[in-house]
């Protein structure tokens, strides 16, 4: 089955191909054929590898399909490299991939044909780019995927491209991850140049040898590329606005692609992180004020978008604390349950604004479980997992992270579980919201109201089952011994560093069971404060004021990025075109093209067939050119 690697990532891509160039011809059932049929087709070609991996006595190795770049003695070929890791993520992107294709499927109904099938080649080609990042073998290929998700993520968020706006965010998330990437591009060219190579096989083993200056070096430029990719602060501000693009991009950004690829990769270069202390701590520190600051700003928005947005990108800062602690396992492991719960949660509000026809505004909502049933269920379970309820997947995987934070350094636990604090307070304002009180939207909402069609409510179904139940993959030691097969599953990917790490600080399991009740407690009584709260809700024309309006206003950090970066490159670009260029360059140009234009003007009157003219120049050269005999020989 092994053989079978190639089609993985190659479905899609002929997708892609089919659906892009057939646009204009295939019907709307064809397209959605196509575009499903492919992702569904290597989601089962994943699970059967996956079993392969599983198998006792499996060893990881590289599949060349041809030789790429040869230059001296560096060759970089295109392979892909299947390992627990890889396959782990294989699952993810095209499982979830599958179920957003086929929600995609009535969500979309009413786009027309050409643009219906674009919208389906773009998700195919954002599946194959995801595919490529986490199969490739080394940075090159992996760099390859890395960029193609950003294309992508630029043609899906400006999908509806006659919109300003959307066109504006489709341009911010690019370039903003064209910072980071610059970050991932120059730690490729280090690795060249220091180990002449950049095959996960060879920079990894020999990366023991390099001095602490250099792992340092490549790993904070990684941590950049990673920065970008995966919305961390400094760079996290086009995640928010990535909501413009269709309710399903939304979902396939946030939870099986691209922001996930910073993860991936710093996971991918454990052994790397792993030798530069420095790098992990600020991976650490990064991550967790990520987490608290985006939680804050999530506390206040009304957006049903926004606020799983700001969410994100908490719960990635969760999973960069969790990197940055050495808890490689328990950050894929919150990857992959915030994958379920965050897919089901957009796909979820997806199906909210399909039925308020196209209303975004929780404060317009409310009432909604009568309504919507099914999704109302769904949305709450995702609600409970991502707030860390037990059993639902993100307690699991959330309370892995922070009991290592916790050995680490007791105040990224302290504030972690305020992060998680706020994660409960934020989400059950927004179930309570929309689904909880009476309606306060328009008669005519109200009257349309009713649940999705089938094909958005059984992803939904799906998707909360995998959110209620994942994280029995994940149980922790002290319910039972061994239970925690993810940890098993990826030891392989994982066990370098942790010799390397050494044994670490261990919680007595009273203490552990302590903390982790108690937290429970506190996230259980900040639900009931968030429900009780907003499910009394009325609608009121007062504007936030004070620390509310700043949180609204998202800490006014992109009022400061465009006063700070935007209007003063804008106001350079003006200076260098209109100064420089136009009246600079183009000026002197321009001039010389001008005097010359003029002096022949000039010396074509010398030309005027006159005899008399002639004479009396003939007569002025030769006095000029007695007196300058005169002068030469004096």
């Amino acid at each position: 089955m092994m053989k079978l690697i190639y089609w993985v990532p190659l479905l899609p891509l002929l997708g892609f191909l089919v659906n892009g160039m057939g646009r204009r011809k295939l019907s709307k059932s064809a397209v959605s054929l196509i575009g499903c049929g492919t992702v569904l087709v290597s989601f089962l070609i994943s699970i059967l590898i996956f079993l392969e991996v599983k198998a006792p006595g499996f060893q990881a190795h590289p599949f060349e399909l041809f030789p790429f770049i040869r230059a001296g003695n560096l060759n970089i070929s295109f392979s892909f490299l299947v390992d627990q890791l890889s396959v782990l993520f294989l699952l993810i992107i095209t499982g979830v991939g599958t179920l957003i294709h086929i929600y995609s499927t009535a969500y979309m109904k009413e786009e027309e044909g050409p643009h219906y099938a674009r919208y389906f080649a773009y998700l195919n080609l954002f599946v194959f780019s995801m595919l490529l990042l986490v199969l490739g073998s080394n940075y090159v290929v992996m760099f390859m995927g890395w960029e193609g998700v950003g294309l992508c993520s630029y043609l899906l968020i400006g999908y509806w491209f006659k919109n300003g706006e959307y066109n504006d965010a489709a341009k911010k998330a690019f370039i903003m991850n064209r910072i980071g990437d610059l970050g991932f591009l120059l730690a490729i060219f280090w690795m060249i140049g220091q180990y002449g190579s950049v095959n996960f096989s060879d920079v990894f083993s020999r990366a023991p040898e390099t001095s602490l200056t250099v792992v340092t070096g490549i790993t904070l430029l990684l941590f950049i590329g990673a920065t970008g990719k995966s919305a961390q602060i400094p760079l996290y501000t086009w995640l928010p606005d990535a909501m413009a693009g269709p309710t399903p991009v939304s979902a396939l950004i946030h939870a099986a692609t691209m922001v996930t690829a910073g993860i991936y990769m710093i996971a991918r270069s454990n052994i790397l992180f792993t030798l530069a202390p420095l790098s992990q701590h600020v991976v650490a520190v990064v991550g967790l004020v990520t987490a608290l600051f985006a939680a804050t700003i999530a506390l206040k928005q009304n957006d049903i978008k926004k606020v799983l947005a700001y969410s994100t990108v908490s719960q990635l800062g969760y999973m960069f604390l969790g990197l940055g602690v050495g808890a490689y396992t328990g950050a894929v492991f919150h990857v992959m349950t915030h994958a379920f719960f965050k897919a089901l949660l957009f796909l979820g509000a997806g199906s909210v604004i399909h039925a308020m026809h196209h209303e975004q505004d929780i404060r317009n909502m409310g009432g909604l479980r009568r309504y919507l049933p099914v999704t109302h269920l769904t949305f709450l379970i995702g609600c409970l997992a991502i707030a860390g309820i037990p059993p639902f997947s993100g307690f699991f995987s959330k309370d892995e992270i922070l009991a290592a934070a916790l050995v680490k350094s007791p105040l990224y636990y302290v504030f972690g579980v305020i992060g998680a604090l706020m994660t409960a307070f934020y989400m059950f304002r927004l179930y309570a919201l929309t689904f909880r009180g009476k309606f306060r939207g328009t008669h005519d909402q109200e009257h349309h109201l009713k649940e999705s069609p089938s094909a958005m409510t059984v992803p939904l179904i799906v998707l909360a089952i995998l959110a209620a139940v994942s994280g029995f993959l994940g149980v922790p030691e002290i319910f039972a011994p061994d239970a925690h097969w993810l940890h098993h599953f990826l030891s392989p990917i994982f066990e370098d560093s942790m010799q390397i790490a050494g044994p670490s600080m261990e919680m007595g399991h009273g203490t552990e069971l302590a903390l982790m009740f108690g937290v429970v407690a506190a996230i259980a009584l900040v639900i009931v404060w968030a429900w009780r709260t907003y499910s009394r809700y009325e609608k009121s024309d007062a504007a936030e004021t004070g620390l509310g309006k700043v949180l609204q206003d998202k800490w006014y950090v992109d009022e400061i990025y465009d006063a700070v970066v935007s209007r003063p490159l804008k106001s350079l670009s003006i200076f260098l075109d209109d100064v420089v260029e136009r009246s600079g360059i183009d000026g002197i140009v321009n001039g010389v093209g001008r005097v010359v234009q003029y002096g022949s003007r000039q010396f074509r009157l010398l030309q005027s067939g006159q005899v008399g003219s002639y004479i009396l120049i003939m007569v002025i050269a030769t006095v000029l050119f007695f007196i300058l005999q005169l002068f030469w020989k004096f």
